[in-house]
């Protein structure tokens, strides 16, 4: 390569990557790894285009085409209908289930769609969009919970954008949807009676009030599919803020954190109590950087004494950095999750931020375990006591937060106290009977 065509190219790299950074600055970083995995199926599909003769202009594209590129994810499924089947079968549409996804929302998609299949006597299909799926991460879920799937799974890959690439459909078929995209992509190709959208979050809120905002809501007003909540604050959330169609027809219930998974786990002689912050920069809900400022003020003033604490940064994408100006703290990120559950059994005391009215898992998940966490309060979300008093709730201020965290490490370290929150801690500890309520519901209506 010449030093005139590495610098074209190294021109064309820069800008590619100040769009990239662009686009993540005004859509998040979802809505970005979205686009750039539907380009890259795009252009590996593509038919070769016939040279453009010279001095030619240039192709003007569409303005259809335009909105198909930026909402890229909403590309309908292509499906074919089967004949008259006697086997059913329950499928999910989701984005991966990498071992990057499987965390929270995708891992209950699976359990849902699981125990649904088996309420159905039907085959469980999982249809991946942006990436090929891996059987494996499947299987490891499942048996962390002990919960075993009676018929068939398949598992099929269906990227946006891919004429080619069409999906078989019975008519009896449920499909289960992961995400308001998932959904909107579903919608055209089957009836909207056979849907369930599994609903985690206030999905708007992944967005600044624009078209992604507005779509979003659409989908979440949608009177014809069927909606299934996870949590009671997200569902009284929505029916605050007006949704009559989820005060009516919604069905909700509470996750289950089981005590085979999430309990406390015997520490070394001599360790030092642990401090884990959820720490994911490119999540701008999760708030990591008001969290990160709490955590080096806790530091440089001794509430967190490094010479004390075991301090954990667990999550993604985490950069490095020093505390009080001098501590590196460890950085745990990508972890199966078996590892993460067994990180977590062994934490005293937790930061986890959400700015969004769901309590989330990581909160969930410290206090079955067994630690204190300390966390913010959004809108409805004032404060998760009927979840645990393990659970401190402060306003996603930095004193707040910092006041929030000396208390839960004066908390932490007094185990009498901490270990009888732990005992009358209240979250649903078994799956299926947390969702049995829910799938009889669905099984009922077919």
């Amino acid at each position: 390569m010449s030093l005139t065509d590495s610098a074209g190219f190294l021109g064309r790299a820069t800008r590619a990557l100040r769009r990239a950074r662009s686009y993540q600055q005004r859509f998040g970083t979802r809505a970005m790894m979205q686009r750039i995995r539907m380009e890259w199926h795009r252009r590996r599909h593509a038919a070769p285009s016939a040279p453009q003769p010279a001095g030619a202009p240039a192709a003007v594209p569409s303005a259809t085409s335009l909105v198909q590129a930026r909402f890229a994810a909403l590309d309908p499924l292509r499906t074919y209908l089967l004949p008259a089947q006697a086997r059913r079968r329950v499928s999910i549409v989701t984005d991966s289930i990498g071992q990057g996804s499987l965390f929270g929302g995708v891992g209950t998609a699976l359990i849902l769609g699981t125990l649904l299949a088996n309420r159905l006597d039907a085959d469980l299909r999982i249809i991946t969009r942006t990436e090929p799926p891996v059987p494996d991460n499947v299987d490891h879920v499942l048996s962390v919970y002990g919960i075993e799937l009676r018929r068939e799974m398949q598992f099929c890959f269906a990227p946006a954008n891919h004429p080619g690439q069409t999906i078989d459909l019975m008519a009896t078929e449920t499909v289960l949807t992961t995400s308001w995209w998932t959904t909107a992509a579903t919608l055209p190709s089957v009836a909207p009676e056979r849907i369930v959208y599994l609903l985690q979050e206030d999905e708007r809120m992944f967005y600044p009030f624009g078209d992604d905002h507005l779509r979003c809501q659409q989908v979440l007003r949608n009177e014809t599919i069927r909606i299934v909540l996870n949590t009671r604050l997200l569902r009284d959330h929505f029916v605050a803020d007006g949704f009559t169609n989820l005060r009516d027809r919604a069905l909700h219930f509470e996750p289950a954190f089981p005590a085979q998974v999430f309990r406390p786990r015997p520490k070394p002689a001599g360790a030092k109590p642990r401090f884990v912050f959820y720490a994911r920069p490119h999540n701008p809900r999760n708030l990591f950087y008001l969290g990160l400022e709490v955590i080096d003020a806790a530091v440089a003033q001794g509430i967190l004494d490094p010479a004390v604490w075991d301090i954990v940064f667990v999550g993604k994408d985490i950069p490095e950095m020093r505390l009080g100006g001098q501590h590196l703290p460890t950085r745990r990120e990508n972890m199966g999750w078996s590892d993460y559950a067994e990180l977590i059994g062994g934490t005293d005391l937790g930061l986890s931020l959400m700015y969004t009215p769901h309590p989330s898992y990581p909160p969930l998940d410290l206090v079955a375990s067994g630690a204190v966490v300390v966390t913010n309060r959004h809108g409805i979300k004032q404060d998760l006591a009927a979840y645990s008093d393990n659970a401190l709730c402060c306003e996603p201020e930095r004193a707040a937060l910092l006041d929030g965290l000396a208390r839960g490490v004066a908390l932490a370290l007094n185990l009498a106290q901490r270990e009888a929150n732990h005992r009358s801690t209240r979250v649903a500890r078994d799956w299926p009977a947390s969702l049995q309520a829910v799938i009889e519901q669905l099984a009922k209506a077919g």
